[in-house]
């Protein structure tokens, strides 16, 4: 056995007349013990036997290792549109575990996270600008890709229709656990005063993108949060194209509808999943104050505030990218980063080590698995 195998898995308790082989027949207990393992460790240990191989080769040990994996989310970091083309991995208490480091991407230059699923992202070769409103044409094609950055499997979607503008993006999982299906807004005709935005499904199940037509709204960007089997995005407020005015939301069935605001908001606003409810950071008055509201119910666009606070070092500083994880959210300014605490409504300053710039804008949560990309 792999001794970096053996140091991965707990020692178990045995009678004197028991085997390791007694217990391997018992594949449920196998698998009991072998979730709790990292997915480095996994692929390591699938040349222990044929049995190892075939148990954690199979769709069942995938989904009892992603419910395992749930009870240990993280953050996920990643250097926008930087040189360097890695992710860096960062528990709750600031400490980075792991850097990733992405094969195959050293030329690309606009390549953007925007998602984080399950131990799958999404990464788009385009230049999306966040909180930017795109209304002028891109001389680059869109690009997606699908990737696990534990098993380091990478999967190019093919090209959907072509577009004089791409609109905007976003990532849905289900029903399925492997499961996902994108959706692409895009418009095809750039030269008319008015965009007529087009949505298109690309679904992992088929492999091919389905048109559904012309649609009435469509979001700010690529920035969106999947919560609950829906994907939600901004839309932009016909006063200011660079500030949300309400929010677009779609489900499984392709139904669009949207959601008012609780009140205007500024261009640094942020969908975040918090508490197990979807729920909108406002930050105003030049970056001092923030608000954290929590959508009660979606079909009353009925918002309850959580709570208010003042930004530390926001005077000085942008916001980039907000991530929430149960009663907390990661928090990434100019040249600082933050774990800020719903409950007692204060801020833990991070010191991430050395070689990990501060011009790192994208955070998201993130949950190890072995989900395929196709």
């Amino acid at each position: 056995m792999d001794k970096s195998v053996a140091k991965c898995i707990p020692k178990l308790s045995r009678r004197q007349n028991d085997s390791w082989s007694d217990v391997e027949t018992v594949e449920d207990v196998l698998a009991n013990i072998l979730s709790r393992l990292p997915v480095k460790c996994l692929i390591r240990s699938k040349a222990v036997s044929r049995l190892w191989h075939k148990l954690i080769s199979s769709p069942y040990f995938t989904k009892l290792h992603l419910m395992r994996s749930r009870e240990n989310v993280i953050y996920i970091l990643y250097p926008y549109m930087d040189d360097i083309k890695e992710l860096h991995l960062v528990d709750g208490d600031g400490v980075t575990t792991e850097v990733i480091t992405l094969p195959g991407f050293e030329n690309v230059s606009s390549l953007s996270m925007i998602c984080s699923y399950n131990g799958l992202i999404c990464f788009t070769i385009y230049p999306w600008f966040p909180h930017l409103y795109m209304r002028q044409p891109v001389e680059e094609d869109l690009e997606i890709l699908i990737c696990n950055p534990a098993t380091r499997e990478i999967r190019l979607l093919p090209r959907g229709s072509p577009a004089e503008q791409e609109l905007g993006i976003g990532v849905a999982f289900g029903p399925g656990t492997s499961d996902y299906r994108v959706f692409r807004f895009f418009s095809s005709i750039f030269e008319k005063p008015v965009v007529s935005p087009q949505c298109e499904i690309f679904s992992s199940r088929t492999g091919t993108w389905r048109g559904i037509g012309f649609v009435q709204q469509y979001p700010m960007g690529a920035n969106h949060v999947f919560f609950n089997g829906q994907v939600y995005w901004f839309i932009a407020s016909e006063e200011d194209h660079s500030t949300p005015g309400s929010i677009l939301s779609v489900d499984m069935e392709d139904n669009f509808k949207t959601i008012e605001l609780p009140e205007e908001v500024t261009a640094h606003s942020f969908l975040i999943i918090l508490e197990g409810f979807l729920s909108l950071v406002a930050v105003y008055d030049d970056d001092l104050i923030m608000d954290v509201w929590m959508l009660k119910d979606a079909n009353e666009s009925y918002w309850e505030k959580k709570c208010s606070a003042y930004i530390e070092h926001a005077v000085e500083e942008c916001i980039y990218s907000v991530a929430g994880r149960n009663n907390e959210f990661f928090f990434i300014t100019t040249e600082h980063y933050f774990i800020f605490n719903t409950d007692r409504t204060t801020w833990e300053q991070l010191y991430l080590q050395e070689g990990f710039g501060q011009d790192s804008p994208v955070v998201f949560t993130y949950t190890e698995s072995l989900l395929p990309c196709s």
